[in-house]
């Protein structure tokens, strides 16, 4: 999908609070089975799904035993427009909430899940949805794009751990950010391509080889979380020696340009601008994450909108240190 087109997709959405962006069982697969240690008798949370249809439901229920689960609870927004959570209408919201197979045939039956019709709307921010998070320990979501700023303060908030979906440019917002900086959010092991092919009504401008029959492609889709990955301890090997006229330098700050994270210089002790997928290698061991040259600098400087190279904008940069050095 072109970016003009996507980026159009994901503004409309949440413009109309439409955000139908369904998980496909494959990609929750290939994420989770990075995680598998860490969800040993813990209550896991989907708090943004219909879990009449949920693929996140689906995979916890069946993978009940094989992650060694404590209980398992999926709610949704009560829907009736089809215009948040849930894509069957409903009059109420409904939870389901497992707690393991009891009859030994390996199979989440009905008769072993209990079905709640909830009081309130269901959404995540409604004071009956906000008990059920405190008992959880691990979230695991697709939030709204649209909401993904208040998703994301409630999470840290009840400090529960997580693994949610969200946009690359949320990375960039004033109150992710610096949740970056300081570990309490990185990215997980993410989505191929960058990009994600979504259950959902939209439709779908990828080009005939990335379009799939009732399904949307979005690109810079990314999955966030405060669980440990091993990627986070890989060093990033560095290959190019810094030369002046290789990394010009911003206009505005003091900080050369790396257009790509392959080609971070291995000797530079200075402060560098790399692309926002430069989360994708980050290591808080190797390198320090200083400011947001797009939104402001590591001295507070504001340089919103604004970052150039003789006079030729550029897009937002992650202002990083090699610790190394």
């Amino acid at each position: 999908m072109a970016t003009k087109a996507n980026n159009r997709i994901l503004q409309n959405a949440k413009a109309a609070k439409k955000d139908e962006f369904y998980t496909q069982l494959s990609d929750i697969e290939r994420e989770l089975k990075h995680y598998k240690t860490q969800f040993k008798n813990a209550t896991v949370y989907c708090n943004c799904d219909d879990p009449r249809i949920s693929n996140f439901f689906h995979f916890f229920s069946y993978n009940f035993e094989n992650f060694q689960l404590k209980r398992l609870i999926a709610s949704c927004y009560k829907n009736q427009e089809m215009d948040l959570f849930s894509k069957n209408e409903s009059e109420t919201a409904i939870l389901l909430d497992y707690a393991g197979d009891k009859n030994s045939n390996a199979v989440p039956d009905l008769s072993e899940i209990g079905t709640k019709n909830l009081k309130g709307d269901g959404d995540f921010r409604n004071q009956e949805s906000i008990e059920f998070l405190k008992q959880a320990d691990i979230v695991v979501t697709n939030p709204p794009f649209s909401l993904f700023r208040e998703y994301m303060a409630q999470l840290i908030q009840y400090e529960k751990k997580f693994l949610v979906i969200g946009h690359q440019n949320a990375i960039t917002y004033k109150e992710i950010f610096p949740l970056i900086m300081d570990n309490k959010i990185w990215l997980g092991y993410g989505f191929k391509g960058n990009a994600g092919h979504f259950i959902s009504q939209y439709e779908d401008t990828a080009t005939a080889n990335d379009r799939k029959e009732g399904m949307i492609r979005v690109s810079g889709v990314q999955w966030f979380t405060n669980l440990d990955v091993t990627k986070r301890h890989e060093e990033l090997i560095l290959y190019k020696k810094y030369d002046p006229s290789e990394y010009p330098k911003y206009d505005e700050y003091d900080a050369i340009e790396v257009s790509k994270t392959a080609e971070i210089p291995m000797d530079y002790a200075g402060v560098m601008g790399v692309p926002i997928t430069f989360l994708n290698k980050y290591n808080p061991e190797q390198f320090e994450i200083v400011g947001n040259l797009g939104s402001y600098a590591p001295d507070g400087y504001s340089l919103a909108s604004k970052i150039h190279i003789n006079g030729q904008k550029i897009y937002k940069r992650i202002a990083i240190r090699n610790r190394k050095i």
